[in-house]
Order: structure tokens, then C-alpha cells, then sequence
């Protein structure tokens, strides 16, 4: 019966960004209904999962730590679009949707996606082992780019409020970037050995298949063009996104997090798979390689445009966001230096994401 369903999946996975793209086109050219946006919003829930399988393909083609970029790198240019549509679209509403996106991926990932893999992990094998070399130092750049993107805007005085003046977000987007394209090298070249599995659990990632270099092709060329569905669907679906959430009597806010939750959805799925095989160190790599690039390519992107075309950008955090940002990046520490973790950590970071989700939906 599996062997009968799975060429199926496949074959709806590969219609679907063509679908996803003709969509758009179609919404663009005219004024769908209310009905016709709300089945585009399931359209588009359904494209950003066929994106990240095209992505898993191509990932596995290329195999670990590329693999876990290329899946980064593809969440994240999902997240960049649906973020500048929505800015697009109505600048002056949504000054601070980037931060709230950013700062919302980041407790996604970095308590929910890491919490739910190692408590996954050790429920089933006692412990979650992963290299810590690598690990921290993801987490020691996550939390630099994210003081710097997040933090200072907070507490600086040369522009008023939550904002940097243009040299100060200029220099935030270069470094940031700068700081990413580092860690890329590190992760990639110079460093390969510290992201790859301890003991082991390397040899278990070996016997994995990889696809033809057809199959990965055809992958890649349906990735580019699922994103562009995505990109163009979250656009025309976005204003039935606000309405819903103000209409319920919901902050704002939610519209920022359900955009991150769109998005990481399927690399969710993709970490938990790993760690239910006993990969933990992939389901880290997938983890905080998304919240890196989360940072150090959407915040570029995102000032870019900012100082281009002239619309103000809040980036700071409140002091209720940067406490829990400060509780998120200490007890990650602690979680992997030691290089391994039980269930206690994966309770812990998952309390973490309970109290983010709480405080957003009442400040």
C-alpha cells in the first residue's frame, strides 16, 4: 500500500509549484473573492511544503552540513518574501513585521524545533548526542546577530524609538551578513568535521540513498519555482491574514508569528524526522543553521530595501522580548556544551516557547 501511495505524494509535490505559480498569476491578473484567497491561503500552506521536499532532495544530494544549508537557505527565502510582500504592500502598518518575524522564528526554532527534537531524541534513545563544537558556535553567532539586529535598536540614542539611523542599519545588514557568509565557511569548508555526527551516528547517515543527479536537478529547478508561488500567494493572502487575526480581537503581532510558523512548519518536520532516526546532530543542524540564516540574510535584505526606497523600520525589541531572548540564549548554552542533553532540556526549552506564545497573545 506505501509503495502505491509514495509515487503519488511525488507526483502532487511536483505539480504543486507549478500549480502554486499559475495561482498567483492567475490572483494577480484579477480580484478573487474572499472564498478564492482563503483556498489560495491553503495553497500556500501546501507550496511551502513542497518547497522544503524539493529542498530535502536537493539536500540529500548534496548531503550533510550542505544539505542542512540548502534547506536553510530555501526556509529562509520564503520568510524574506513573505515579509517584504507584506511590507510592500502596506509600509505603514507594518514597520515592525520584520523584527516580529525574525524575533518570532527565533523562539520557534530555537526552543520549540530544538526543544521537541531532543525530547524526541532522548524519549527514544535515552539521550541526545550531538558534536558541541559545532553546535556552539552556531549559537554564539545566532546570539551576536541577534543582539545586533534585535537588541541595540532597543537601547541606542541616535535615532528615536526602536530604530538605527541609515549608517548604523547599514552597518548592522553588512555584519550580519558578513558574520552568516563566515559561519557558511566554516560549516561547509573549513570546519566540515564539527557539524557532522559523533561516532556512530556518522555511519548511519552514510547508508542514507541519495537521489539521482536527475531526480535533484528537477528538484531544484521545482524549488525556484515553488518559492515564487509562495512569495506571490503570501502577498495576495495577506490581507485575509490581518483580517482574521483583528477580526478575532487578536494583537498584531500574530500575524508575525504565524508567518514563522507557515514557514518552518515543514523544517520542523524535517528535524523531527531526523531525531526519531537518531540524528540529533542533523536535527541541530537544521535548527540553528534556519535561525542564522534567519537573521543574517532576512535582516540584510530587509534593511536594503529600507534604505532604498525611504520606509522607517523598528527592529528593537521590547524589554519583555529581549528577557526572553537573554532566557532562550543562556539556557541554550547550557543545553550544548556538554554535548549531549536528556528530556529535562527539551521540557525546558519547550516551557520557554509555552511563555513566548503566552505573552504574545497577551503582552
Amino acid at each position: 500500500m506505501q509503495t502505491s501511495n509514495r509515487p503519488r505524494w511525488e507526483l502532487a509535490l511536483r505539480i504543486l509549484p507549478i500549480v502554486a505559480a499559475g495561482a498567483f498569476a492567475w490572483s494577480w491578473l484579477s480580484a478573487p473573492s474572499d472564498p478564492m484567497l482563503i483556498a489560495l491561503g491553503f495553497l500556500l500552506v501546501a507550496s511551502v511544503f513542497a518547497a522544503v521536499h524539493h529542498a530535502e532532495i536537493v539536500a540529500a544530494r548534496v548531503g550533510e552540513p550542505f544539505g542542512s544549508l540548502v534547506l536553510a537557505v530555501a526556509v529562509t527565502v520564503v520568510e524574506v518574501g513573505m515579509i517584504v510582500a507584506l511590507m510592500l504592500d502596506s509600509p505603514e502598518s507594518t514597520q515592525g513585521l520584520a523584527r516580529e518575524t525574525v524575533f518570532s522564528a527565533l523562539m520557534i526554532i530555537c526552543n520549540g524545533i530544538v526543544g521537541l527534537s531532543l525530547l524526541v531524541k532522548s524519549l527514544k534513545r535515552f539521550e541526545a548526542v550531538f558534536t558541541p563544537e559545532g553546535v556552539s558556535g552556531a549559537l554564539a553567532a545566532i546570539a551576536v546577530l541577534a543582539t545586533l539586529a534585535l537588541v541595540l535598536p532597543s537601547v541606542t540614542s541616535s535615532a528615536p524609538g526602536q530604530s538605527f539611523t541609515p549608517f548604523q542599519l547599514g552597518f548592522t545588514a553588512i555584519a550580519s551578513l558578513t558574520l552568516y557568509l563566515v559561519f557558511v565557511f566554516v560549516q561547509a569548508v573549513r570546519h566540515r568535521d564539527y557539524f557532522l555526527p559523533p561516532g556512530l551516528a556518522a555511519s548511519a547517515d552514510a547508508h542514507v540513498e541519495r537521489p539521482s543527479r536527475r531526480s535533484a536537478f528537477t528538484s531544484l529547478v521545482l524549488l525556484v519555482v515553488a518559492l515564487v508561488g509562495v512569495v506571490g500567494l503570501a502577498k495576495e493572502t495577506s490581507p485575509v491574514v490581518k483580517h482574521l487575526i483583528v477580526g478575532a480581537g487578536l494583537p498584531s503581532s500574530l500575524v508575525a508569528v504565524s508567518i514563522a510558523l507557515v514557514v518552518l512548519l515543514p523544517e520542523s518536520i524535517a528535524a523531527l524526522r531526523a531525531a526519531t532516526v537518531g540524528r540529533s546532530q542533523t536535527s541541530l543542524n537544521l535548527a540553528y543553521g534556519s535561525a542564522m540564516a534567519s537573521i543574517g540574510l532576512t535582516i540584510p535584505v530587509i534593511a536594503t530595501l529600507s534604505l532604498m526606497w525611504g520606509f522607517h523600520l523598528d527592529l528593537g525589541l521590547r524589554p519583555s522580548e529581549i528577557t526572553l531572548l537573554a532566557l532562550t540564549i543562556v539556557v541554550s548554552v547550557l543545553t550544548v556544551i556538554p554535548g549531549k542533553a536528556s528530556i529535562l532540556q527539551g521540557a525546558i526549552h519547550l516551557s520557554i516557547l509555552a511563555a513566548f506564545l503566552t505573552f504574545v497573545i497577551q503582552p
